[in-house]
C-alpha cells in the first residue's frame, strides 16, 4: 500500500481509474432504499473481479464481502451505504442519473466505490492480515432502515469494530474529520393531529378551529429548544408540514403537522419529546381542541468510540492527510445503530463539493477517492493489529 500523498501513482493509478469509472456507472444508475437490485449485482460484480470473496448473509439488496480470514484473528467491519434518493438531478454532468426521478444527491455511489477501492487494496495485502475486514455495502440509509437489516442478517457478529464515512462537500480533499463522541444527530420525525370541530366558515363560533390551533402549537413549539435545553446543548425543532382544509368556505375537522427532531444524546432526546408533547396538548386543550403526537423513531446520535478516533486521527497523519476536529452535523444517520451493538467511528471525508447532501445539483471532487480508499485500507490493517496485541 502506498503512503498517502493526494497524488496519484502508478501503483494506484488502475484503481483509481476503477473507482471513478465504478462511481460514475452507480452515478448513472440510481436506486432508491430497498429497490438496489442492480446496485448489488454491479458491486458483486467488481468485488469478484478482484477476487474479494463473497459472503453468505442473507439480505435481499446489499451485500457482505469479507478479506482476510484467520481463524483466531479478529474481525472488523467497514460500511458503506449503497441507496440513492427520489430527487430530479439538476447537475448537466456527462454522467448524470438515466432514471427520471431518482439521483445520487447525498454521494452514496462515492462511499460505494471508495470501499471497493479499499477491498482492492487489501486483497493484495490478504495474506498479511492478521485477521478478517469485513464489508458491509448496506442498503436503505435514506429511510434509517438498512443498518438494521445488516444485524438482522447476522453480519455483525462478531465483529469488534465497524468503521464508516460520509462525504462531507464543505471540507477540502485530503482533510478527514475526526472526533471521539457526538457527531450526527438523532433524526425522529413526528406527526401531530389536531382535531377541533368543523364549521361553516361563515360561523366559526359553533365550530372549534383545528388550524388556529395549530398555528399557536407551532409558536409555541419554539420554546421547546430555547427554554428547555441547556445552551451548552444542541437540538432542532422544525415543524416541515402543516395539511388541513379541502375547501375556502369550511372550517375543518382536522389540521395535521410533521416535522423533525434532532439530538445529539439521548437525555436531550427523552426532554424535548416530553415537553413537545405537553406543549402540544395543552395549547390545543386551551383552545379547545385536542392534540396528538406521533413519533416516528429514526436513528440514534451518532457516538463514536474515543479510542477508535485516536486511531484513525494517527493512520490520516501518516498517510499525509489533513486530520482535523469537525463541527456537528444535525443530519442523521443510521451507522449509529451499529454503535450500539459494537464499537464504531464515523468519519468526515473532504470532497469540495459546491452543494450540499440532498440538492439537485449535488456533486463532489473525484479527486478524492483514493484519499478515502488508501484511508480506510490503512484503518483497517491498523485496527486489526491493534486487536490482536
Amino acid at each position: 500500500m502506498q503512503s498517502g500523498t493526494g497524488t496519484e501513482n502508478e501503483h494506484m493509478k488502475p484503481i483509481n481509474d476503477k473507482m471513478i469509472e465504478i462511481r460514475r456507472h452507480l452515478h448513472r444508475h440510481p436506486e432508491v432504499a430497498n429497490e438496489e437490485v442492480e446496485t448489488t449485482r454491479y458491486i458483486r460484480e467488481r468485488l469478484t473481479e478482484a477476487g474479494v470473496r463473497i459472503a453468505d448473509y442473507p439480505l435481499r439488496t446489499g451485500l457482505i464481502a469479507e478479506i482476510g480470514g484467520h481463524r483466531e484473528g479478529p474481525v472488523i467491519a467497514l460500511r458503506a451505504d449503497i441507496d440513492a434518493l427520489p430527487i430530479e438531478e439538476q447537475t448537466g454532468l456527462p454522467y448524470a442519473s438515466t432514471i427520471p426521478g431518482k439521483m445520487h444527491a447525498c454521494g452514496h455511489d462515492f462511499h460505494t466505490a471508495a470501499m471497493i477501492g479499499a477491498a482492492v487494496l487489501l486483497k493484495e495485502r490478504e495474506a498479511e492480515l492478521p485477521g478478517t475486514v469485513r464489508l458491509l455495502f448496506q442498503p436503505a440509509e435514506e429511510t434509517a432502515t438498512g443498518a438494521k437489516q445488516v444485524i438482522a442478517s447476522g453480519a455483525l457478529e462478531g465483529v469488534q469494530a465497524v468503521f464508516g464515512m460520509h462525504n462531507k462537500p464543505d471540507l477540502p480533499v485530503g482533510t478527514i474529520g475526526i472526533k471521539g463522541g457526538p457527531l450526527m444527530a438523532a433524526a425522529d420525525g413526528f406527526v401531530i393531529e389536531v382535531d377541533g370541530v368543523g364549521t361553516h366558515a361563515a360561523v366559526p363560533d359553533a365550530g372549534v378551529d383545528p388550524i388556529v390551533a395549530a398555528a399557536h402549537i407551532v409558536t409555541a413549539l419554539q420554546s421547546v429548544v430555547s427554554r428547555n435545553v441547556s445552551p451548552l446543548r444542541s437540538a432542532v425543532v422544525s415543524v416541515t408540514q402543516i395539511h388541513s382544509g379541502t375547501v375556502w368556505n369550511v372550517i375543518p375537522q382536522r389540521a395535521v403537522m410533521e416535522g423533525t427532531l434532532r439530538t445529539f444524546d439521548l437525555a436531550t432526546r427523552e426532554l424535548v419529546m416530553e415537553r413537545f408533547a405537553h406543549i402540544a396538548e395543552t395549547v390545543a386543550a386551551a383552545f379547545g381542541a385536542t392534540a396528538t403526537v406521533r413519533w416516528v423513531e429514526g436513528p440514534p446520535p451518532i457516538d463514536n468510540n474515543d479510542a477508535l478516533a485516536e486511531l484513525a486521527t494517527g493512520v490520516a497523519a501518516e498517510l499525509g492527510y489533513n486530520p482535523i476536529t469537525p463541527q456537528l452535523s444535525s443530519a442523521g444517520e443510521d451507522f449509529a445503530v451499529y454503535q450500539q451493538k459494537v464499537p464504531g467511528l464515523f468519519v468526515f471525508m473532504g470532497t469540495a463539493g459546491t452543494r450540499e447532501w440532498h440538492h439537485p445539483d449535488f456533486t463532489l471532487d473525484e479527486s478524492a477517492l483514493p484519499v478515502s480508499a488508501e484511508f480506510f485500507a490503512r484503518l483497517a490493517e491498523r485496527a486489526l493489529q491493534q486487536l490482536t496485541n
